[in-house]
């Protein structure tokens, strides 16, 4: 059973002791590679850094404590009357359509009297893909030092949402109409193609240099097979997850000051 303590569990507060102002809880996945879960914690940070004043609170879904319900029932157990619950995933499948309510749902049910408003996802909302979340994806890919690229893939973690990888297939024909290069979708688990069989395609349309930009938020064992898939099919380079990048804290804190979605 998960703890409702948060000693350790990543609080960030910024402003200095007392700081005032309503809660961020940031709600990642959760993995069993502990990268991904430092990964959530350096982006809480960051975007502590960006919003002094403001409590930053990271947890998951799933393998690393706390869980959301446990978060919220903390945090009303610290006096705080609201949160703002930031889902820190890039499409709106099952896990917050499902199982973000359901973690609210619980922490109220235990008796929790904290509010709670939940942010659109990071993904696209609607049919555009937010400039911040390509210009993450863009610096990163810089960052991974392709040189000229003729044609570049999108590697995601993958879903069977039809809806969800619509969204996937809306930013990479972003991504690609920014850089003025061929882009196709890939995925790492639950849909085809794998990221190797997308290379492949584009180097035998005449491609001769594919780069692969990578729609993860965080390091893991989706991201390394990526790296190794890619490789072997002859991409010149992989770019590393999103992570804490600045445009990836500036979208975080643009979700956090629009208006509530609906459904928490």
């Amino acid at each position: 059973m998960r703890s409702a303590r948060l000693t350790g569990a990543g609080l960030v507060r910024s402003g200095g002791p007392g700081a005032a102002g309503e809660p961020l809880l940031l709600v990642a996945h959760g993995s069993r590679d502990p990268r991904a879960a430092e990964a959530t914690r350096a982006l809480a940070r960051a975007v502590a850094a960006a919003r002094p004043g403001t409590p930053v609170l990271a947890s998951w879904l799933d393998h690393t404590e706390p869980g959301p319900t446990e978060a919220l029932r903390g945090l009303a157990a610290a006096g705080h009357s609201g949160v703002t619950l930031v889902p820190l995933l890039l499409t709106a499948a099952y896990h917050r359509r499902v199982d973000i309510p359901a973690a609210v749902a619980a922490a109220h049910q235990a008796g929790s009297p904290i509010r709670v408003r939940v942010t659109d996802v990071l993904g696209p909302v609607g049919t555009e893909a937010d400039p911040a979340l390509l210009a993450g994806l863009r610096r990163r890919l810089a960052e991974a030092r392709p040189g000229r690229f003729d044609a570049l893939v999108l590697a995601a973690a993958g879903t069977r949402d039809a809806g969800a990888r619509g969204s996937v297939g809306r930013v990479a024909e972003a991504l690609g109409a920014a850089l003025g290069t061929r882009t196709r979708v890939s995925y790492a688990s639950a849909a085809p193609p794998a990221v190797d069989v997308a290379v492949a395609r584009l180097r035998a349309g005449g491609a001769r240099r594919v780069a692969v930009a990578a729609y993860f938020l965080a390091p893991g064992l989706f991201h390394d097979a990526v790296m190794v898939a890619a490789g072997e099919a002859g991409a010149v380079a992989v770019a590393a997850p999103l992570t804490d990048a600045p445009e990836l804290v500036d979208l975080v804190l643009r979700r956090v000051d629009a208006q509530p979605c609906a459904g928490g």
